[in-house]
């Protein structure tokens, strides 16, 4: 089992900045690859960002150059930067994890409770 605990969600206004955390523990080797989703209520999960075990990196269209997903050294800690944030960028975000390769696909094994952002206008 794997354990995911998202951080770093808050309030800003439009063009701020904001960087989520998620801490994986427990079997950290079957969440190689991770990503970030965000829900929005009458909308599906909608994936943001990924990355896989050896680091490449995908984006939505919607936030590429904007936000940036990396992990530490350990790979137990995931990031999301968030820079030039925009009021559409509100949502609830997630962090997910799986022993495959899933890209935006939402069937991660793994998921954290989720961090709220708002952004505002």
């Amino acid at each position: 089992q794997v354990q995911l605990v998202e951080s770093g969600g808050g309030s800003v206004q439009a063009g701020g900045s904001l960087k989520l955390s998620c801490i994986a523990t427990g079997a950290i080797d079957a969440a190689v690859y991770s990503a970030w989703f965000c829900y929005t209520p009458g909308n599906e999960r909608e994936g943001v960002a990924s990355i896989t075990i050896n680091g490449r990196s995908s984006y939505a269209d919607s936030v590429k150059g904007r936000f940036t997903i990396s992990r530490d050294n350990t790979k137990t800690t995931l990031y999301l930067q968030m820079n030039s944030l925009k009021p559409e960028d509100t949502g609830m975000y997630y962090c997910a994890a799986d022993r495959s390769m899933l890209d935006f696909f939402p069937g991660y094994k793994y998921w954290g409770q989720g961090t709220q952002v708002t952004v505002s206008s």
